[in-house]
């Protein structure tokens, strides 16, 4: 398998590309390769912050940009910036379910299903802390799949690309939970980052690229 690799390097940040497979934090696990695990190891500067200067995670089956603080401050500050959404874009590629509308947008509020429960509930209606805005447009339409461009409009909710996707009637092809097909992964990967005025891109995996 893999390991991280660096995409770009800035004064207080950094931002790694995500494997596949691998967890984003210690604590979380079932076992297996996890990002927090290989910066502690990799940049022993890392090992004083908490998660290793992880800003943000991506589930275990999504590949990707992942931004890492360097500074305690540096952390501090883009943590809050994440909540927030402030001066941060964030766009994925899917493979979903045939048949989505070229484009749209959409907004959802998104809570947990019961204790205990992998998969959140997503309704039409709620308290503006649980609202999650997502767009998309179409830029492949395929017979198992199409390649989907996904944009986190705003502060992310716990798989919300994920259970949109599915809300919609096309989730994401592997993503069993949320009753797509079976695959050997949730077919998601965060392509590029743009913080303020610096975009940072993850090359596309084989099946977004057709091959």
């Amino acid at each position: 398998m893999s390991t991280p690799r660096l995409l770009h390097t800035a004064s207080d940040w950094f931002v790694l590309e995500k494997p596949a497979g691998w967890h984003s934090v210690v604590g979380a696990t079932e076992g297996g390769d996890v990002v927090e695990s290989w910066l502690r190891e990799t940049f022993p500067a890392q090992r004083t912050l908490p998660e290793a200067g992880l800003v943000h995670r991506l589930d275990r089956d999504t590949s990707g940009c992942l931004l890492v603080a360097a500074t305690p401050a540096s952390h501090e500050r883009w943590r809050d910036r994440f909540r927030s959404g402030n001066g941060v874009r964030k766009h994925y590629v899917a493979l979903a379910a045939p048949g989505l509308p070229a484009s749209g947008h959409v907004t959802y509020f998104f809570t947990s299903r019961h204790k205990g429960s992998k998969k959140v509930t997503v309704r039409t209606t709620g308290e503006p802390a649980h609202a999650g805005r997502s767009a998309w447009r179409v830029l492949q339409r395929g017979v198992e799949g199409d390649v989907v461009e996904l944009e986190l409009v705003g502060p992310g909710r716990r798989h919300q690309l994920r259970a949109t996707c599915a809300a919609l009637g096309h989730p994401l092809v592997g993503d069993v939970l949320y009753g797509g097909v079976d695959a050997p992964s949730v077919r998601l990967h965060a392509h590029r980052l743009t913080i303020d005025d610096i975009t940072v891109e993850s090359p596309l995996p084989a099946w977004a690229r057709g091959a």
